[in-house]
């Protein structure tokens, strides 16, 4: 799904599906590309051999993709300003005794967040973390919410009569 948010990316990448690839996976894990010409997650450099893995594409690829974005002024600006977002606790949430909610949403997905935040808060149940799939990169995208105990599951139906929600998957 290539919409507003990857036409620069598109633009250049178009007739090279695996050098798309490779811009696509270093957005979607917080990658940026620095002065030095290097691949970096906060301040740990990345490999050539690592990304091409994640990106299931040849390593020599990652420096063909870099080569293209240092020299073209708006992907630079993208690929020199991406950072991390950092931990997301979902998949250790049960270790910590937290609670995950996963709500699969619609296009029609406007206010779902405010909405999905008030009914926990009705339940006095505090959040911990909160992260959203961009829409534009995901057939499917999730809102996931970390709770800092699991919600009732008689929460569901609320869940799914907000407007824009398709699932909910409480654990």
């Amino acid at each position: 799904m290539l919409l507003k948010m990857w036409e620069p990316l598109n633009e250049k990448f178009k007739k090279y599906p695996a050098r798309m690839r490779v811009a696509q996976k270093m957005i979607e894990l917080g990658l940026s590309l620095k002065d030095d010409g290097k691949i970096y997650c906060g301040n740990l450099k990345i490999s050539d051999n690592a990304l091409a893995n994640a990106a299931d594409v040849d390593r020599r690829v990652i420096k063909a993709t870099t080569e293209v974005i240092e020299n073209d002024p708006d992907l630079s600006n993208i690929f020199k300003n991406i950072i991390p977002a950092g931990t997301l606790l979902k998949n250790i949430a049960k270790n910590l005794n937290l609670g995950v909610i996963e709500i699969e949403v619609t296009s029609e997905n406007e206010g779902i967040l405010a909405a999905v935040t008030e009914l926990i808060s009705e339940k006095k149940v505090n959040i911990r973390q909160a992260y959203a799939d961009d829409i534009e990169t995901k057939e499917f995208p999730l809102l996931t919410i970390i709770t800092e105990s699991p919600v009732p599951s008689d929460i569901i139906k609320e869940f799914l009569s907000i407007k824009g929600v398709n699932r909910v998957s409480i654990y």
